[in-house]
């Protein structure tokens, strides 16, 4: 009989494989990327990777895919209150922990530009796209919406063309960046200028 194997370890054992990928992916980009690479970086035989992920889309969605809670009120709400003000918790969705801009690009971003551009024809990939999309939108539009009630902004415009206006400049210095270097756009720079006009957009109350 087999030995039962427990669901702590095997979560352990998906996220080795997951930061294995990751790493991969950073080196290789999606396109070259095979699940060999992946075997071979997680050291795991080709069973060992199967038993968890099926081919390489089924992997890289696993491991872009968007932490999305039950409620995402209740998310949203605790990281605000980690954060200390809506504007501190808006600035982390882009910017990261540090809410800092820098010539730092997400190393995953090319990889991401390949998957969903590559397969843009590709039904599963586009619903995929707009999962990721809405959920991003939802979650900076709610952000944005408990600052008005906080007293904390009086936005000159829309709250939902304003979360429009940040996933697009982001998506667009992503785009950049891939094709680019950070010395050729000059990503702090402009997500400097972002952060100001977001300040100015939302009117933002110190």
């Amino acid at each position: 009989m087999s030995p039962k194997v427990s669901r702590e370890h095997k979560e352990q054992r998906r996220n080795q494989l997951l930061q294995a990928a990751e790493e991969v992916f950073i080196e290789h980009g999606y396109e070259n990327t095979t699940m060999k690479h992946v075997m071979d970086k997680a050291g795991v035989s080709r069973g060992g990777l199967y038993q968890y992920f099926d081919n390489k889309e089924d992997l890289f969605e696993a491991l872009i895919g968007e932490q999305q809670q039950e409620s995402l009120d209740e998310s949203l709400q605790m990281m605000i209150e980690d954060q200390g003000s809506c504007w501190d918790a808006l600035l982390m969705t882009f910017l990261g922990e540090s809410k800092e801009p820098s010539d730092r690009m997400d190393p995953l971003a090319p990889s991401k530009l390949e998957y969903f551009i590559t397969g843009r024809n590709e039904k599963r990939r586009q619903e995929h796209a707009r999962e990721r999309y809405h959920h991003a939108y939802t979650a900076t539009t709610k952000i944005i919406e408990k600052g008005i009630e906080a007293g904390e902004f009086a936005p000159r415009f829309a709250p939902e063309v304003i979360a429009r206006y940040i996933i697009s400049y982001i998506d667009g210095l992503a785009v950049d960046h891939a094709i680019l270097d950070s010395e050729s756009i000059k990503l702090k720079e402009q997500t400097e200028l972002l952060i100001e006009y977001l300040r100015w957009g939302l009117n933002v109350k110190d």
